[in-house]
């Protein structure tokens, strides 16, 4: 479900391609059962593609990795948390535009 430019993301493989990233990661927390995610996962691809090399997006199905989504307290979806070197992040809640996405991008790098 994900694009080219952007990584699945696991309870498993979490801590190694968001918290050691060496660039700014942009997370998408998001479900399969969730519309207001379905609607906004292409918006996601296409700031994700805009800003390929200088930042990396990632998306998490909360459903199927728990234990990350309630480490971050996710309870509300779509979710898309800003992270940078490995410190807490910061998070915006619900559907966003794609101008709001690549300011709030742009405030991260």
């Amino acid at each position: 479900m994900a694009g080219k430019n952007i990584v699945v993301l696991t309870d498993d493989n979490f801590e190694k391609e968001v918290l050691q990233s060496d660039i700014p990661v942009i997370v998408d927390f998001w479900a399969t059962w969730c519309m207001p995610c379905k609607m906004f996962a292409p918006t996601f691809e296409q700031v994700a593609n805009e800003y390929e090399g200088k930042a990396k997006f990632g998306k998490l199905d909360t459903d199927a990795n728990p234990k990350t989504s309630m480490e971050y307290g996710i309870r509300s979806i779509p979710t898309v948390a800003y992270f940078k070197n490995g410190e807490k992040p910061k998070a915006t809640i619900g559907m966003l535009s794609k101008p709001d996405l690549k300011k709030a991008v742009d405030n991260l790098l």
